[in-house]
C-alpha cells in the first residue's frame, strides 16, 4: 500500500527529534502533529499506556480521512513507573502535578518522597507502546521497557521529563547522561520504535 508519510501523535520537539532519528532509514518524511497541520485536543482517557496509544492514533487517524494525505499515523504513550510508589506516575506521567508542571518540579517530588528508601527498593522501568493506524484502518501495536531505579538527584543535560533521575546501573549513568545515539538503542522508545519498524516494513 503506498503511504508517502509518518505522522506522529506528538507535539514534543525533544521526542520528534528522536522518532526522526530512529525512523530515517524508513525513505518516509516524519512529520509531527503541527507540521501536518493536524491541532486537536485529545482526551487521553485509557486505562493503560497501550490504550491511550490507541486513543491519539486513531483520533488522528479519523481527523486525516478528510485530507489527500495518504498517511500512518504513530502515536506512543509512555511514563515511569516506580514500584515503591506502586507503579506511580504511570500512565499519568505527563500529567503528574498538572500538565504545566516543570520536570524539575515533578522530578524533585518524587524524589522526596523517595527519601530514605534504599537502592534496592528504588526500582522503576521506563514503558513506552506504540501504536500504528494505516490508512485502510488495519492497526498494530509494540511496546517495550527499560529498568532503572530512581537516583537522589538529577544528573545529565541530554535527557528531557524524568530522564534525569532514571538511573541506569548497567551503564552506570542516569539516562540524561546518555548520548542520543546511545539512548536511543537501550530506551523504552527506542526499542518499541525499533519493533514499529518491522511491522511497518513488513506492512509497507
Amino acid at each position: 500500500m503506498k503511504v508517502n508519510r509518518i505522522i506522529f501523535a506528538t507535539g514534543n520537539a525533544d521526542k520528534m527529534k528522536e522518532i526522526q532519528m530512529i525512523l530515517a532509514d524508513l525513505g518516509l518524511e516524519v512529520q509531527s502533529m503541527k507540521e501536518a497541520g493536524v491541532d486537536i485536543d485529545i482526551v487521553e482517557n485509557g486505562k493503560t499506556f497501550e490504550e491511550n496509544a490507541f486513543i491519539k492514533a486513531t483520533v488522528i487517524a479519523e481527523k486525516l480521512k478528510k485530507s489527500n494525505l495518504k498517511a500512518i499515523v504513530l502515536a506512543d504513550d509512555s511514563g515511569l513507573e516506580i514500584d515503591y510508589l506502586n507503579k506511580e506516575p504511570g500512565i499519568y506521567s505527563a500529567r503528574y502535578l498538572g500538565e504545566n508542571t516543570s520536570y524539575t518540579v515533578k522530578n524533585a517530588n518524587l524524589i522526596e518522597r523517595l527519601f530514605g528508601v534504599p537502592d534496592e527498593k528504588r526500582t522503576a522501568r521506563f514503558v513506552c507502546a506504540i501504536a500504528a493506524v494505516f490508512p485502510d484502518g488495519r492497526t498494530f501495536s509494540t511496546k517495550a521497557a527499560i529498568e532503572g531505579r530512581i537516583g537522589y538527584e538529577e544528573k545529565g543535560e541530554n535527557g528531557f521529563g524524568y530522564d534525569p533521575i532514571f538511573y541506569l546501573p548497567e551503564y552506570g549513568k542516569y539516562s540524561a547522561e546518555l548520548a542520543p545515539e546511545e539512548k536511543n538503542r537501550i530506551s523504552h522508545r527506542g526499542k518499541a520504535l525499533e519493533e514499529m519498524k518491522k511491522v511497518l516494513k513488513a506492512q509497507m
